[in-house]
């Protein structure tokens, strides 16, 4: 039922991140932007991703990430910068003092931890009609199978501190513990998670 995600999985795992993920950064930026972001994330060498398959075989959860997550997004940027720009475009266009969080969100290595025996866990999301059973844990699970055979012994993620009691308490079931805590310049208040595998 899981197993790594293709290139031509991409616009299925874009629909489970729009419905996972309504009112939120990523997908305020759009399809586009989106289809870049994890044909990235599965054609880069240091990119973690897998998908949950319903019964009919189609993707209904994905979760992706990276090994030695430090300058990902950047990395990112570079090999694609000019269709990234593009794709960026409307989001800019409806709502222009975006241009400053997308260049932070591309730009913010820095706060990312270093070292390969690190993965960053990025994004996980899996459709409303499948939450509940269990398709999560085994996508975060295979997750940290995959990190761990790359030689990483430390896997963090982040998450919203408020407002998201479920996916707080998700996370410290599977085992994870808060790091930090901090505010994001927009004024959201977030968890740092980290688990040692």
């Amino acid at each position: 039922m899981i197993r790594r995600m293709q290139k031509e999985d991409v616009p299925k795992v874009i629909a489970v991140h729009l419905a996972s993920f309504s009112g939120f950064f990523l997908s305020f930026l759009g399809p586009r932007f989106l289809l870049l972001y994890y044909a990235g994330i599965c054609a880069a060498s240091e990119g973690i991703a897998f998908v949950y398959l319903d019964p009919a075989g189609e993707p209904a959860g994905f979760v992706a990430g990276t090994a030695n997550p430090r300058g990902f997004y950047s990395r990112l940027l570079k090999r694609d910068w000019l269709r990234f720009s593009f794709a960026s475009l409307g989001a800019i266009c409806r709502k222009p003092n975006t241009i400053r969080r997308i260049a932070r969100a591309f730009f913010h290595p820095s706060e990312n931890p270093v070292g390969k025996d690190v993965a960053g866990l990025f994004s996980i999301g899996v459709l409303p009609e499948v939450q509940g059973g269990g398709a999560g844990k085994q996508l975060v699970s295979r997750f940290l199978e995959e990190a761990s055979a790359r030689g990483c012994t430390r896997v963090f993620l982040t998450t919203d501190r408020d407002n998201n009691e479920s996916v707080n308490t998700f996370y410290q079931r599977l085992g994870f513990f808060i790091g930090r805590q901090y505010e994001t310049p927009e004024g959201r208040r977030m968890n740092e998670y980290w688990i040692e595998i």
